[in-house]
């Protein structure tokens, strides 16, 4: 085992939590700092550190997962934010972490998965985690009803952060297929730091969508609903004119053959299951606004 301090569940500590961020901003360019000081940093977040000293030099981080698949809800474990400090690297320090990790949890949830690079694939396999393939979902703006008139108005992020954080505690799983319930840290995650330009109101509907369109193709990220609904009766309020193409990146509940032209997903996010479940659907991507 190394000689460095094991620290874990954090949050509260501004100093831990400080030398988190500030190892994350290292390797991955990522600062959490709108995220903690929005107060998304729950419980359901829980960093695995080696300290040296007051620093944080290695990291594991656990997302508590509660899924919806084919209808019944699973708990899972994410893993993410694995780093090391380039001066502390060829320790093994991660993989002490990893170890640990999965030793915690295993035995609490029905399986863990992460999604990794392409400069890692070689790594995680070592501690028992299979790559998954996943599908692209796309369809012709054809096979939709005709566009429907609406009421959308785009979200500032600051000025309408209460209505967004509002949805993404009480959201409702976008798919029985496969879908996230409870994720509100990962989904506020998403809105701060990846998505703060695409959020969109429906008010006829009483939902938010997370789109954007580009030269024909409407990229939709998520639909975020606090009762259930059905994405094809979502997507003719968001497709403009210009829409010809509708590519996915959740499973929805339809799962028709005719529809989609699936494609094996090559994106440098990469899904690594340790203990697979049975009963994957046939084609299915994780809702990329659950990715940590």
């Amino acid at each position: 085992m190394s000689n460095y301090q094991l620290i874990f569940d954090y949050r509260s500590n501004m100093k831990y939590r400080g030398s988190f961020n500030e190892l994350s901003k290292q390797v991955f360019g990522l600062d959490f700092s709108k995220w903690i000081e929005a107060g998304c940093w729950n419980g359901d977040y829980i960093c695995y550190s080696y300290n040296d000293g007051d620093r944080v030099v290695a990291n594991v981080s656990v997302n508590k997962m509660n899924l919806v698949l084919n209808g019944k809800d699973v708990k899972a474990i994410q893993l993410g934010t694995v780093m090391t400090h380039p001066d502390y690297r060829n320790q093994g320090l991660a993989a002490e972490l990893m170890e640990i990790v999965i030793a915690k949890y295993e035995e609490e949830c029905e399986f863990i998965y992460l999604f990794a690079n392409d400069s890692v694939l070689e790594f995680y396999p070592k501690f028992g985690f299979e790559a998954i393939v996943e599908t692209k979902l796309k369809m012709k703006r054809s096979d939709l009803g005709p566009a429907i008139a609406n009421t959308i108005r785009k979200l500032d992020v600051k000025k309408d952060f209460t209505l967004l954080k509002d949805f993404a505690e009480n959201r409702v799983p976008v798919s029985a297929v496969l879908g996230v319930r409870n994720n509100a840290h990962l989904l506020c995650f998403h809105y701060l730091l990846q998505y703060a330009e695409a959020l969109y109101y429906v008010s006829e509907l009483d939902l938010i969508v997370i789109f954007e369109e580009a030269d024909g193709n409407l990229h939709v990220y998520d639909i975020i609903s606090k009762s259930a609904v059905d994405a094809k009766n979502i997507l003719p309020y968001i497709v403009s004119k210009e829409t010809e193409n509708i590519h996915l990146y959740f499973t929805p509940e339809f799962q028709n053959d005719d529809i989609y032209s699936k494609e094996i997903n090559t994106a440098s996010d990469r899904l690594f299951i340790r203990r697979a479940p049975s009963g994957l659907p046939r084609y299915f991507t994780f809702p990329m606004t659950s990715h940590s």
